[in-house]
């Protein structure tokens, strides 16, 4: 279970086999099934997930009751709330997995051991921060910039297979828009081809 994410550290920075080998140990292997939950929002988030197999979305429930997608996970990405990880703090976000998923947990407070342990790791980590920070940038200034068509065009171009694999009111979430208005949006474009 371990495959996807040799490949994906290796794409990032170069290890012995000893090394992988022991970055192995630093990985807790979870599966859930669709529907449960990783982490509840009020919970201090412990874990960083990679997605071996499976997707999983990270929402919030604002104060009418409405859910708002933040992100979702599917195989070699990585998924957690990161606020809470990094400063201990309970977490603003629920994650549950919207297929069957398999997962590798990195325990946070074990990141200054593994990084002592093998120092490519420091970079490799900076790498998935700096990752991280782009892609939030870029959603910001799409969401801020962007039509809901241009929004849900650009989401069609970068994330083909989320769009493929997950219901349409959840894509309407992530857009901050109506499933009806996701609904037209759709059937305009359809009509224009």
């Amino acid at each position: 279970m371990f495959d996807l994410l040799q490949v994906h550290i290796l794409k990032r920075v170069r290890l012995t086999e000893k090394e992988l080998d022991l970055a192995r140990t630093f990985f807790v292997p979870k599966k859930i099934r669709r529907g449960q939950f990783l982490l509840h929002s009020g919970e201090v988030c412990k874990y960083i997930a990679f997605v071996e197999k499976g997707c999983l979305r990270q929402y919030y429930i604002d104060n009418k009751g409405e859910e708002h997608v933040v992100q979702f996970a599917i195989e070699d990405w990585w998924i957690s709330d990161m606020y809470s990880t990094l400063s201990g703090t309970p977490a603003t976000y629920n994650i549950d997995a919207l297929e069957n998923s398999e997962l590798l947990l990195f325990d946070r407070s074990r990141m200054d051991e593994l990084t002592g342990q093998i120092p490519q790791f420091e970079k490799f980590f900076r790498l998935l921060l700096e990752g991280a920070f782009i892609s939030k940038e870029r959603r910001i200034a799409a969401s801020l910039g962007m039509s809901a068509e241009e929004q849900y065009l650009c989401m069609l171009d970068m994330y083909p297979k989320i769009v493929q694999r997950v219901p349409q009111h959840q894509v309407a979430s992530y857009l901050g828009i109506t499933p009806q208005s996701l609904s037209r949006i759709r059937k305009e474009l359809a009509d224009k081809k």
